[in-house]
């Protein structure tokens, strides 16, 4: 997976090569390589612990790594810094907003501070507030508001200053199921208007929802990259699940896959409750001998279609742990320790 040219000049607002990143005897980031093509949503994946927190704060200026190089929209994260945070926004696992302070002020002084102008600050304030259904309370001080307000909140200041580049780490934890679906529509609001968005994340969903492509971390390396599909193929390929007219053929049909003496049919696989017949396939000229076999045999298909493993199994496959749900506290534990 190492990838041995930084495509200074390409399509990638991200590129990072042989990051690393220790504390003590720990690597929390170790050797990793990452690219995010402009104008996308990349979903890293990983369990706690797995580094996804360090890598985020390296690329956003708040830890300098140890070794490797990263550029982000241009710009050296070691080397460039303040440029760099004049074009990036940053939403952490825990919202970071003045509390004393007002919704609508906290989002113009970040505007301020952005040195977008006061009429531009202004009108950017009220309209995340608007998009976020924080209008009503855009008076209120921070420290009245709801913690799922606060998120939507610290979310909008993120995004106050259009940034090129923005990082997620895992934004939705905690938000109710209106509230993660209207912050969904914000990022690809965001990514439509050209921004590339980086995204920590536990939640299968929230990744098939959002990401072009996924990269997953464990233990400090990447273990697996690429688009859903691909990963999902990578790690359980497709499965051909046929309903005969006819359940009671379901065995005879198993049969004569296998004595077909095609290649992989003698793992085709009845599953009476359903009334399906399961064959792995590996290839679409192996699904086309498969229901052309079956034709020759005289079977009646009523019903045809082939099955990818979801998210949730191919992230279990490669981590050996299991995914969130949106109703946990999920918290990276190299958060601590950074």
């Amino acid at each position: 997976m190492k990838r041995t040219e930084m495509n200074l000049g390409g399509r990638n607002a991200v590129e990072v090569r042989g990051l690393v990143k220790h504390f003590g005897a720990t690597r929390a980031v170790d050797g990793v390589d990452l690219d995010v093509r402009e104008g996308t949503v990349l979903g890293v994946l990983g369990p706690n612990g797995a580094g996804k927190t360090t890598l985020v704060r390296c690329l956003s200026t708040l830890l300098k790594p140890d070794a490797g190089t990263a550029i982000v929209a241009g710009f050296d994260v070691v080397r460039q810094p303040r440029a760099l945070r004049r074009t990036i926004g940053l939403t952490g696992q825990y919202a970071s907003v003045d509390e004393k302070l007002s919704g609508w002020e906290n989002l113009y002084m970040i505007g301020r501070l952005l040195d977008l102008s006061r009429k531009e600050a202004r009108r950017r304030s009220d309209a995340l507030l608007e998009r976020f259904s924080l209008t009503e309370a855009a008076k209120r001080a921070a420290h009245t508001y709801s913690g799922g307000m606060r998120r939507r909140l610290d979310l909008a200041a993120s995004m106050i200053g259009h940034p090129s580049v923005l990082y997620l780490d895992e934004p939705t934890t905690g938000l109710d199921p209106r509230t993660r679906n209207e912050v969904w529509d914000e990022i690809r609001h965001l990514v439509a208007e050209g921004s590339t968005v980086l995204l920590t994340t536990q939640y299968m969903e929230e990744a098939e929802q959002l990401a072009s492509e996924l990269t997953v971390i464990d233990r400090g390396k990447v273990i697996a990259e690429g688009r859903i599909h691909e990963l999902k193929a990578k790690v359980g390929g497709r499965t051909l699940q046929i309903r005969p007219a006819d359940p009671g053929e379901l065995n005879r049909m198993v049969g004569a896959l296998a004595q077909s003496g095609l290649d992989g049919l003698a793992g085709a696989t009845p599953d009476h409750e359903e009334g399906l017949v399961n064959v792995p396939i590996v290839s679409d000229e192996q699904l086309t001998a498969v229901v052309g076999l079956l034709g020759e045999r005289g079977f009646t298909i009523a019903g045809i279609d082939t099955h990818l493993p979801s998210l949730d199994e191919v992230f279990l496959a490669l981590t050996g742990q299991k995914t969130s749900t949106p109703q946990d506290a999920a918290t990276d534990t190299e958060e601590v320790a950074a």
